[in-house]
């Protein structure tokens, strides 16, 4: 059975990426250790590896309930512990009187330093806090370079897993019914707008899909899908139930607030 014919053409490459790892791990029976996924990663990754036989492989951001984690691909006789994911959780304080801090200006900063978005995982911002898990690999770097955000002066700390936040953001999921799971359709509906401006949103490339900019407002969306929509926030499609006897599709969104 030909595995690309379930996936996006773009997902192609990843794909391929976990047939390799799947294979050395095979060949050399050493485990393969992967950089941060996002959800849709995931899934392909367990979609892809199947009930490979002799394999086992398993996932860890820190928390179960985080979005981004890392992936171990691993032979069946192995035993894979939650330190095994070199994962650190960091962590630094700024004067949230003095100065805003959000997501997207820790990134940046983050970013700015040259790191790549993939040794990244879950990132908090709230109440005077920032704290970020890492990939083992750059927590120094990242200790030593990153020493002022904004107009904040930070630094970062290791802290115990134990110590890390629950985000203060909540997702709320609706139930409803659309016409077709076409990008603009999903975006209008999720957003509360027209849908001739959720294509102009669309076409303008202010909207990601599994944080990728997708400018084709026919793109057919999939259960699972993250959205983002410049200055409106995160959602997802969580799940496509089916159809009406009207041919429209019940589905599940959800919108981060």
């Amino acid at each position: 059975m030909d595995i690309y014919q379930h996936f996006r053409k773009e997902e192609r490459p990843l794909i391929d990426q976990v047939l390799s790892w799947r294979e050395d791990v095979e060949l050399k029976y050493q485990r393969k250790l992967s950089d941060f996924l996002n959800p849709r990663e995931q899934a392909i990754l367990k979609a892809v590896m199947g009930n490979a036989p002799d394999l086992i492989y398993g996932f860890s951001g820190g928390r179960e309930e985080t979005e981004r984690k890392r992936a171990i691909i691993a032979p069946d006789y192995e035993v894979i512990e939650a330190d095994d994911y070199q994962l650190v959780l960091l962590e630094a304080t700024y004067p949230q009187k003095f100065v805003t801090l959000e997501h997207r200006d820790v990134l940046g900063a983050f970013m700015s330093l040259g790191i790549k978005r993939e040794k990244l995982g879950d990132l908090v911002v709230q109440d005077g806090k920032i704290q970020i898990i890492t990939a083992a690999e750059i927590s120094d770097y990242i200790k030593m370079n990153l020493t002022g955000i904004k107009k904040a002066g930070v630094q970062f700390e290791e802290k115990t897993m134990s110590e890390l936040m629950e985000s203060d953001e909540t997702w709320q999921t609706r139930d409803t019914t659309v016409s077709s799971l076409r990008l603009d359709v999903l975006t209008k509906e999720i957003y509360g707008m027209s849908r001739k401006k959720a294509g102009m949103h669309i076409e303008a490339g202010h909207v990601k899909v599994n944080f990728r900019v997708v400018e084709d407002p026919a793109f057919q969306l999939e259960a699972g899908d993250l959205l983002s929509l410049r200055g409106k926030g995160r959602s997802r499609l969580d799940q496509v139930h089916g159809t009406t006897k009207k041919d429209k599709y019940k589905v599940t969104t959800a919108k981060l607030n």
